[in-house]
């Protein structure tokens, strides 16, 4: 099974960037910025897309494909 991007992960979920920051009480701007690479989510972030998503971990890809 491949890793799947956040971008996937959102868009597959049927939502808008701010729609998901709201759930995970972050600044749109922020998950923005995790979907570009531009910046990583810390732990308590990641646990948080984990149960959001009910995706693990290692199923998630941080990477875009700009940034490899």
């Amino acid at each position: 099974m491949s890793k799947t991007t956040l971008k996937v992960l959102r868009v597959s979920a049927n939502m808008t960037q701010a729609e998901v920051a709201d759930k995970l009480d972050i600044a749109a701007s922020t998950w923005s910025k995790w979907e570009n690479g531009k910046s990583y989510p810390d732990v308590k972030e990641i646990q948080k897309i984990e149960q959001l998503f009910n995706i693990g971990y290692s199923d998630i890809n941080f990477l875009t494909s700009s940034t490899v």
